[in-house]
């Protein structure tokens, strides 16, 4: 899709957190009310017809956009966060990062069989995060899974969309 508007106003932080690094910085498009409209916008055209029953946002930044195309798809939105950070009974999932591993979790009963669930997250560079968070949504025996990123990385040795099996239908708004 690659809105000139959401390009223009992405900002590009030159080695964050580490040397070498283009860190794409999407807080400057949640504090513009016209690219939040325009990303929200996007987004439930690409799902309006899917039958979303939950939206799933993954700590942190993909909350910014879970629950407002939760609200436009008369869906529910599920958050996805780290350990600890639930009050009750969950689910959780650990993966792989380039410096160690992690975990995240979603409260038991969240999502069931009759959902057709949408994970939403900021950014897909390596896909380790979305892999677990589509392994953890899997747990729950959903309909159906789709996955939806504000941006897409193809920086030379990313390959996130390797992840998934082929088949898994993966949207973004923007591809840098």
């Amino acid at each position: 899709m690659n809105n000139p508007k959401l390009l223009e106003n992405l900002r590009v932080i030159h080695d964050f957190p580490k040397p070498g690094i283009q860190f794409q910085d999407v807080t400057t498009l949640f504090k513009n009310a016209e690219c939040l409209r325009i990303m929200r916008d996007e987004i439930v055209e690409l799902y309006k017809d899917k039958g979303i029953t939950k939206v799933v946002g993954i700590e942190s930044r993909g909350f910014m956009l879970a629950g407002v195309t939760a609200v436009e798809l008369g869906a529910g939105a599920v958050l996805c966060r780290k350990p600890g950070k639930l009050p009750g009974e969950t689910i959780s999932e650990s993966y792989e990062k380039e410096y160690g591993e992690d975990t995240i979790e979603i409260h038991k009963g969240s999502i069931d069989e009759n959902d057709v669930v949408l994970i939403h997250d900021d950014l897909l560079a390596t896909g380790g995060s979305m892999r677990a968070a589509y392994d953890l949504v899997k747990k729950f025996n959903p309909k159906k899974i789709y996955i939806n990123f504000i941006i897409e990385l193809t920086v030379e040795g990313l390959h996130g969309r390797d992840m998934f099996d082929e088949g898994t239908e993966i949207t973004t708004l923007m591809v840098v």
